[in-house]
């Protein structure tokens, strides 16, 4: 059978990939600590979960008017803007997704023409280079430099450009890097995209994630010019253990998001009647369970870092936000355990999985192949044990 050529160009999702791997172990009693899913292991709160059975019990099971979003959910997303950014949006210039994947989804959909380009910088989480070839249109690469934190500069951006131009996917805070773009930085990304009118697909999903003295800005909020031309993306899945509820919402141009409606409603009508109901509990509720994720997670972060830099050969840069660490592990490409050698980071997670029961995700999948993904968004417990069993294994391959 035939599939679509799109379809054929498209990549599964290694994250995706190595997730079912572990569970199925787990499924035969083997003892799998997986590092590799990007969700937190907190339960959703439970004024959230009140909010989604009142739901159900006041009988709010049906399909909901508008499909962009019910207005009591678009109002609370322009008030958390406007508490967070500083920015006015109408009701016209938001909506209301099943998960900030699809909301991506729908922002290429609305944008992008076959033949279009689209700038994606190294690393990059492993949705981004594919949704664009379900358009028909082509990703182009960035590549980023460790010096610079594998973060994109002004110059690389504008280099990148071409006539074909039409997209710059930007993640910040990054996963799988947890880098988190300054002010500055995107004040000299903004001003290419002026220049050359290019969108920016702002992936900001980890927003409420970042440590020490890091602080989230969004490219948005740096004047009307790069506003207009800027898609934000967001939702609950992250910052408030919701992963499963599936909400995710955009900010953008009213014409822009009038497109990704029109997609919407041919393609799945509207987001869960009950999960956009909890998300206004979410974001209209109290805000201090997010604080304390965020000190676990900051507390899990230093701890794996420590860890990882302490093994021979790891270089690991302390990530800003999101909850993930993002080891350069090529020093051990080329060695051998016994009879298995390891070529990759491909292969090196194969080995970590099958030799010590441990599930990373290799750097290939987000385009850099020297390093590996570990997320912290687990117990601190399942961190110690799995780095204890990193740290054996690893120092069983020789050169």
């Amino acid at each position: 059978m035939n599939l679509s050529r799109n379809v054929q160009r498209m990549q599964p999702s290694v994250t995706m990939a190595i997730s079912a791997k572990a569970a199925a172990m787990k499924r035969q009693g083997i003892d799998v600590i997986s590092l590799s899913a990007g969700e937190p292991d907190f339960d959703t709160p439970q004024h959230i979960k009140d909010a989604a059975i009142r739901a159900i019990q006041e009988g709010f099971t049906k399909y909901t008017i508008p499909g962009s979003g019910i207005i009591e959910l678009k109002e609370a997303i322009c008030r958390k803007i406007k508490r967070d950014s500083g920015l006015d949006y109408g009701l016209d210039q938001v909506i209301v997704n099943n998960g900030a994947k699809h909301t991506l989804f729908l922002a290429c959909a609305a944008l992008l023409d076959p033949g279009d380009q689209v700038i994606i910088p190294t690393p990059y989480w492993v949705t981004f280079s594919e949704q664009p070839k379900l358009m028909g249109a082509d990703p182009v690469i960035a590549e980023t430099r460790a010096e610079r934190n594998l973060k994109l500069t002004a110059e690389e951006f504008r280099r990148a450009i071409t006539p074909r131009t039409r997209m710059l996917i930007l993640n910040s805070p990054s996963n799988p890097s947890g880098a988190v773009y300054t002010r500055a930085e995107l004040e000299a990304l903004a001003e290419v995209a002026v220049q050359h009118q290019v969108h920016i697909l702002s992936d900001e999903i980890y927003e409420q994630l970042v440590y020490g003295d890091a602080k989230h800005c969004s490219i948005s909020t740096l004047g009307e010019e790069i506003r207009r031309l800027t898609i934000v993306v967001n939702g609950v899945s992250k910052t408030y253990a919701m992963t499963g509820w599936r909400i995710g919402y955009a900010a953008a141009a009213k014409e822009i998001i009038a497109g990704m409606d029109k997609v919407q409603g041919q393609e799945v009508s509207h987001p869960s009647s009950i999960s956009q109901k909890a998300a206004v509990a979410a974001l209209e509720g109290p805000q201090e369970v997010v604080a304390q994720m965020r000190v676990e997670f900051d507390a899990r972060r230093r701890y794996m870092v420590e860890r990882l830099n302490a093994l021979d050969g790891v270089r690991c840069t302390l990530p800003q936000g999101a909850f993930y660490a993002y080891p350069d592990v090529s020093s051990y490409f080329g060695r051998r355990a016994g009879e298995r050698a390891v070529a990759d980071s491909v292969e090196l997670c194969a080995y970590l999985l099958e030799e010590a029961e441990v599930a990373c995700v290799p750097g290939a999948g987000f385009g850099t192949r020297q390093h590996i993904r570990l997320s912290y968004a687990t117990s601190m417990q399942n961190i110690q044990r799995a780095m204890d069993r990193i740290a054996e294994a690893l120092g069983r391959l020789r050169a």
